[in-house]
């Protein structure tokens, strides 16, 4: 038998306890190269104050400044400015993207009194759709999936007519979904159905 080397007692050290940033998944020292950093920084003081007055403090960004000559002092700034800017206008971006954005809820009749329900435009709002049909095929105790569009795009699709209840459940579980944006449409024949 191979003989198995032991490390002394008295060496032996107690495991590190790394925070990780609840929004880019990095240790928060390295949040400023995630690409979210307003946002880590906010994660940062509402979840761990200590490390954030360490890291964010004046006095520490001061001293991680006069370390660089004046040329990377300037540039450091400007890629500061550049970020700060960039973060801004992209956080813009997607809230007029939700703002414009609808959620369609189509009734489509299938066979005679057979309906199917027909959710899009929920990943606009950040809702998984997986998950979203899960749910909805537990609460209605009916069937639920995620189909493909004609358009690319993907939709959640419901066995019967739920139309009003899962109105009534995006305003429960999703309030940062705004009612005006949440339109209820009817179809009279869904194209390729069987007779």
């Amino acid at each position: 038998m191979a003989d198995t080397a032991t490390a002394p007692t008295g060496d032996v050290r107690p495991a590190k306890n790394v925070i990780y940033c609840g929004v880019c998944t990095l240790p928060p020292e390295y949040c400023e190269f995630g690409g979210t950093t307003k946002k880590c920084e906010e994660w940062l003081e509402s979840h761990h104050p200590d490390l954030h007055d360490e890291i964010y403090s004046p006095d520490a960004a001061a001293a991680a400044l006069s370390t660089l000559s004046v040329d990377a002092q300037k540039r450091a700034e400007k890629d500061a400015q550049k970020k700060a800017a960039k973060a801004v206008a992209q956080e813009a971006r997607e809230s007029e993207k939700r703002a414009t954005s609808r959620i369609t809820i189509k009734r489509v009749e299938r066979n005679k009194r057979k309906y199917v329900t027909e959710i899009s435009g929920l990943e606009h709002f950040g809702i998984d759709l997986k998950k979203t049909a899960k749910e909805f095929g537990k609460k209605f105790a009916t069937g639920s999936s995620v189909t493909k569009t004609a358009s690319g795009g993907e939709e959640v699709t419901v066995q019967g007519d739920v139309s009003e209840d899962v109105v009534e459940w995006l305003s429960e579980n999703h309030g940062e979904v705004p009612e005006e944006n949440v339109e209820c449409v009817e179809d009279k024949k869904k194209k390729g159905g069987g007779a």
